[in-house]
C-alpha cells in the first residue's frame, strides 16, 4: 500500500509540476495599442488582455469592480501612465505583481504640448483641460520608434517570467521590428502627397504620428464632448476654416462633436475620422501595423480627394 500510495504522490507531484511550468503568463494592457504591442510580443503563445472596452476614454474610464480584481490578479501589466489614464494609480497602489507604465521606459520619445496646442480660434471659450501647455502628450504609441522600446520590455519581462518560450518572445519582437521598418517605409510613401496641405482636428491626439510622418494639423478645435460651445467659438472657429478653404476636419472614433455639421455647413470641408485607439482592431501579432496604416490612409484619403 505505502508503495502505491508513494506512486501515486510522485504522479501528482510530477503533474504540479508540469502544469506550473507550462502555466500561461496572463498579460494585461490598459488599451487596445498595448495590447496590439503584447499581441505581436506574445503571437503563438497567448493572447493579451485589455482593460476598456472598445470607445471607452482612457482619460476619465470608470472602473468596474471585475476591473479592478483584474488589474490586481494578472502577472504582468502595461500602461501608458498617470498622464494617460488618471483612473488607475489608486488601483496600482494595491498591486503586488509588476506593472509597467511605458512613458517611463528608457529610450521613449516623448512630446510635451506647446503653448499653441488648444484651439486656433482665438476667441474660443472652451479648452481641452486634458492637454494644458507643458504637460506630457501621452499618445506615445503613434510613434513606432516608441512601439519598439514597448516591444522589447515586454519581451524581456515574458522571457523572465516564461522561460521556456523566452525564444518566442524574443523571436516575435525581432519580426515586430522587421514589420515596423517595412511599415515605416510604407506610411512615409503614402503620406508624401499630402505633406503640407493643412487639416484640423478636435483633438489633439496625433502630434507623434505627425512628427514621424511631416504632417502638422492648422488647428485644434477642443471642445468638451459634454459642453455645447457659444456662438463667439463657433463663430471663431469658422473664420479658421475659411481662412484655409478646401480641408479636412479630423474627429474621433465612436463620437463625433455636435458641432460639427454647424461648424463646416456651406464651406468646403469635410468631415471623417481618425482612430487613434483602433478599440475594434483583432489582436493578432500585425494589429498595431494594422492600426497606424488605417490612421495614415484614413488621413490622406481625406487630404486627396478634395
Amino acid at each position: 500500500m505505502s508503495r502505491l500510495f508513494s506512486v501515486f504522490v510522485a504522479f501528482v507531484a510530477s503533474f504540479l509540476l508540469i502544469g506550473s511550468a507550462q502555466a500561461e503568463v496572463k498579460v494585461l494592457t490598459s488599451i487596445k495599442p498595448l495590447q496590439l504591442i503584447a499581441a505581436a510580443v506574445q503571437d503563438g503563445v497567448a493572447i493579451p488582455e485589455v482593460l476598456l472596452p472598445p470607445g471607452a476614454s482612457p482619460h476619465n474610464y470608470a472602473l468596474r469592480p471585475s476591473d479592478v480584481r483584474k488589474v490586481q490578479s494578472v502577472d504582468l501589466l502595461y500602461w501608458i501612465g498617470p498622464d494617460m489614464e488618471g483612473f488607475l494609480p489608486r488601483v496600482l497602489n494595491g498591486r503586488t505583481l509588476p506593472s509597467v507604465a511605458v512613458q517611463d521606459l528608457p529610450g521613449m520619445k516623448l512630446r510635451r504640448f506647446a503653448e499653441d496646442s488648444h484651439s486656433h480660434a482665438e476667441d474660443a471659450d472652451e479648452h481641452d483641460h486634458d492637454h494644458r501647455p507643458g504637460t506630457l502628450d501621452a499618445h506615445l504609441w503613434l510613434a513606432p520608434v516608441n512601439a519598439r522600446v514597448i516591444a522589447e520590455k515586454m519581451a524581456a519581462d515574458l522571457s523572465a517570467a516564461d522561460p521556456a518560450n523566452a525564444e518566442r518572445y524574443q523571436s516575435n519582437a525581432k519580426a515586430f521590428d522587421e514589420r515596423l521598418d517595412a511599415l515605416d517605409q510604407r506610411l512615409k510613401k503614402r503620406l508624401a502627397s499630402v505633406e503640407g496641405k493643412p487639416y484640423f482636428v478636435f483633438h489633439e491626439a496625433f502630434d507623434y504620428f505627425e512628427e514621424a510622418y511631416g504632417l502638422k494639423h492648422a488647428g485644434v478645435f477642443s471642445v468638451a464632448a459634454e459642453v455645447q460651445p457659444g456662438a463667439q467659438h463657433v463663430a471663431a472657429m469658422r473664420k479658421r476654416l475659411q481662412e484655409v478653404g478646401k480641408t479636412c476636419v479630423f474627429s474621433e472614433p465612436p463620437l463625433r462633436p455636435r458641432l460639427a455639421e454647424t461648424l463646416v455647413a456651406g464651406l468646403p470641408v469635410k468631415l471623417a475620422e481618425l482612430d487613434a485607439l483602433g478599440g475594434y482592431t483583432p489582436a493578432t501579432a500585425q494589429g498595431y501595423e494594422q492600426v497606424l496604416e488605417k490612421l495614415g490612409n484614413d488621413l490622406a484619403g481625406c487630404l486627396e480627394s478634395l
